[in-house]
């Protein structure tokens, strides 16, 4: 892998920071995208910039083998702020891919572009993929579940709350994960089986076809079992519950808020799970981390770090 460019995108977030440090460590040179100054590494060279600034872009993925398009756009406020990431973003991408050659383009967009009537999120991520399957580059899309692991924040308020012994769902249903060294590992791998033209939806494995991911309920209790509790008080709240809550998470916490109005239309759709025909071939990738393992090793990384008491 020496001697294979990759170029990044979301290198400073939490799957893209994941994914550049195992590209680092399986001997790939990395170029990647950041708004703030970042300390100089071996093999690494930061590209000052965003996806509004095309230049920045072009010099991004001039000379790269693959480009790894992580960044995206998961909360807004508004429908506008969700199409300048998600969509025009994603264009500003694909327009520096081709004027670089014909680099595999490998896009991460996200289970919610299954159901694009259901969100902003998911239409703005529906509209990116558009994009990239009509593109002339070699490309490869792969839609990711909820993403959980050491350094996730998304996951941290369900964390803090099964420590109290308390479980606050969405109405019943049921829903995917995977590790994000699992997810890493997989993005990697796409680069040296090359562009596939197709979708992929990627999992920790857990479910069969008829019985697919995990119910609420009980990735709620393996949480608990995470963090020392046992016993949980599950609650599964109803939809209208779940956008008054969502208005009050904006009023409380403004721009910080998790639970947003956005996510709570989505959020209250029952069935978030991969579909298996979908799924990355076992001889390109197959899960390895153990969910249940890989939650505790999530807590004991948060606790580490003064997140978790």
């Amino acid at each position: 892998m020496q001697d294979m460019t990759i170029a990044i995108t979301g290198a400073t977030g939490f799957l893209g920071g994941r994914t550049m440090e195992l590209a680092l460590e399986q001997g790939y040179a990395v170029r990647a995208l950041t708004r703030r100054t970042q300390d100089d590494r071996d093999n690494l060279t930061w590209v000052k910039g965003a996806l509004d600034d095309q230049a920045a872009l072009d010099a991004l993925c001039h000379g790269a083998d693959a480009v790894l398009h992580i960044a995206g756009v998961v909360n807004a406020p508004t429908p506008a702020l969700f199409d300048a990431g998600n969509i025009k973003g994603t264009a500003n991408m694909l327009s520096a891919a081709q004027k670089a050659g014909d680099p595999h383009f490998i896009h991460v967009s996200s289970l919610a572009a299954r159901q694009p009537e259901l969100s902003d999120y998911g239409r703005s991520k529906a509209g990116g993929e558009t994009l990239v399957t009509r593109s002339v580059l070699p490309w490869s899309v792969i839609r990711p579940p909820g993403i959980y692991g050491p350094g996730d924040t998304e996951f941290l308020d369900m964390f803090k709350l099964a420590q109290k012994g308390l479980a606050l769902l969405p109405p019943k249903g049921r829903v995917s994960l995977i590790h994000v060294d699992d997810m890493a590992r997989l993005l990697l791998a796409m680069i040296g089986h090359g562009p596939a033209r197709t979708i992929w939806e990627a999992d920790d494995g857990i479910g069969n076809d008829t019985l697919r991911g995990w119910d609420h309920r009980d990735f709620a209790r393996a949480v608990g079992h995470a963090v020392g509790r046992d016993k949980l008080l599950t609650l599964n709240a109803p939809a209208a519950l779940l956008k008054t809550a969502a208005r009050a998470d904006r009023m409380v916490r403004g721009s910080a808020a998790k639970l947003t109005p956005d996510r709570a239309r989505y959020l209250s759709w029952p069935d978030w799970t991969v579909e298996p025909s979908r799924r990355p071939p076992a001889s390109l990738w197959s899960p390895a981390i153990d969910t249940q393992q890989g939650l505790e090793d999530t807590v004991s990384w948060y606790r580490a770090q003064g997140w978790l008491n």
